[in-house]
């Protein structure tokens, strides 16, 4: 058995397999050399989103109000109304607890365009 050390300090394991050509990595330990696993830590996550939607009607108002409903593994908790569009407050009280943003998604209605709504997907990893 094969042990080979990374830089980053991890262990990656390789079995001698007697009449196995040229096998393992790119063949740097020889013939017949296969990788068994890799011992590396995986990240599990938790998911959430930040919904961030217009309320109220289209007509000609020129602020509309927002509300910030964040949705998590624990249910729905309601973060408030704003009364001008300003989501990156509810982005730095998600990321004070940990949570990263990895997509956003925006709803545009009408023509000319309005936003009426944009998602944020939120992912924080789980403790061991």
């Amino acid at each position: 058995m094969i042990v080979a050390k990374r830089t980053d300090h991890s262990e990656e394991i390789f079995a001698y397999v007697p009449g196995r050509a040229g096998a393992g990595p790119a063949g740097r330990y020889g013939a017949g050399v296969v990788a068994l696993r890799h011992d590396e830590p995986v990240t599990r996550w938790e998911y959430a989103r930040l919904e961030y939607k217009s309320t109220g009607t289209f007509g000609a108002d020129k602020y509309m109000d927002w509300t910030a409903n964040f949705h998590h593994p624990d249910g729905v908790a309601r973060w408030g109304t704003d009364e001008r569009f300003d989501d990156l407050r509810h982005l730095n009280r998600a990321g004070q607890a940990g949570w990263q943003s990895y997509d956003r998604a925006a709803i545009l209605v009408g023509q000319p365009h309005r936003l009426h709504a944009v998602t944020y997907s939120l992912r924080r990893p789980i403790p061991d």
